[in-house]
């Protein structure tokens, strides 16, 4: 396995649906796949890219060593950057690169036009091409069951959300962490902050030190290190919640539950169907009923009826009982958004643009 950064790369050298595609290419059985994986941060941040990369690694483990051979690339900014990052792994011969971060896109739409013959994988992507499929994870499936906790938990009724930019998937799972958490306290409001940033451990604590003196007393986040939960555990709120792996070893007290990311399955699913020659454009998104988001051990702190609680929500979404946006919702302006008897479904989701009545942003 070949582990470079961005700066080592370099020196080496109109929307569609996410749906798949029609006539996309049919590629030659392999003996042998060479795979890319492009990071926007490093394995070590104990959240995102530390998911990605055990996916990797299980992906390995499952298919053989002899059989698929990788290369990492770690902090790869979006823009410009990652454009050339992808070029020079596709020169290189790669078989199949996998971009693991939203921003990644433009960049990995043009640089697969120009190599038809190399696969390419976005994940939480939207635009699909005849050689390039996109990948998700249910992750607002998941933010409805720590939701319910946060309703129940909190002694303020406040809660926060640390984002890093307002993108959909960001935004849906602000409102599905908010909606679940009114469940159960129909007056609970969550504060919204954005750091601009995937990880940035700085701008995450000082966030977090700044919601709590405004009475928060629940912190999420939908950032990749463990910065909060750290100031949650030095400021004794109630807790926190672990994003993309559990996070508990940086605050024992205070991480509550996580949402943990779990790719390997996919990861192995693409690679395999490289060898099988099998491989095609398309779209995936599993959550908590397929696998690829799970809620980590709770703390032993919580009470066992607000654990109930939450696994009777994460069994309703598994079942289909319990759908985190099905109506009535009204924004945070007071517009009705999702009638009685209505879901916010698949194809809306992506459309989202506004918060759920109580949520400050």
């Amino acid at each position: 396995m070949k582990l470079i950064n961005r700066r080592n790369a370099l020196k080496i050298g109109g929307a569609a649906a996410a749906l798949p595609l029609i006539g996309t290419p049919i590629f030659a059985q392999k003996a042998k796949v060479k795979a890319a994986f492009v990071l926007i941060g490093t394995p070590d941040d104990n959240g995102w890219n530390y998911a990605h990369d055990r996916g990797r690694l299980e992906m390995i483990e499952a298919i053989g060593a002899d059989k698929v051979e990788t290369t990492v690339v770690t902090n790869v900014a979006e823009g410009p950057d990652s454009e050339r990052v992808f070029r020079e792994l596709a020169q290189q011969g790669h078989d199949i690169i996998f971009g693991t971060s939203f921003g990644y896109g433009d960049s990995m739409l043009k640089v697969a036009k120009q190599f038809p013959d190399v696969k390419f994988e976005w994940a939480t992507g939207y635009k699909t091409a005849p050689n390039l499929s996109i990948y998700n994870a249910r992750f607002h499936e998941g933010r409805a069951v720590i939701g319910t906790i946060a309703g129940m938990m909190s002694e303020t009724g406040i809660g926060a959300y640390i984002g890093s930019f307002p993108i959909p998937e960001v935004v849906m799972g602000i409102n599905a962490f908010h909606l679940a958490a009114r469940k159960k306290n129909p007056d609970f409001i969550t504060k919204v902050v954005y750091v601009d940033s995937w990880f940035d451990p700085a701008k995450e604590a000082d966030a977090a030190r700044a919601l709590i003196d405004q009475g928060v007393d629940i912190i999420t986040q939908h950032t990749d290190g463990p910065a909060a939960l750290q100031v949650a555990e030095e400021r004794g709120i109630i807790g926190g919640f672990g994003q993309g792996a559990d996070m508990s070893a940086f605050a024992p007290n205070a991480h509550l539950t996580a949402i943990i990311d779990i790719w390997s399955p996919y990861y192995i699913k693409a690679v395999q169907s490289v060898l099988d020659g099998t491989w095609k454009s398309g779209s995936s998104w599993e959550g908590l009923a397929g696998g690829e988001v799970v809620i980590g051990p709770y703390n032993e702190k919580i009470p066992s009826e607000v654990v109930a609680a939450a696994e009777a929500v994460k069994e309703g979404i598994i079942n289909g009982s319990y759908h985190p946006f099905a109506g009535p919702i009204t924004d945070n302006k007071g517009k009705l958004r999702v009638e009685e008897g209505d879901i916010i479904d698949d194809v809306e989701f992506w459309s989202v643009d506004w918060y759920a009545q109580g949520v400050e942003a």
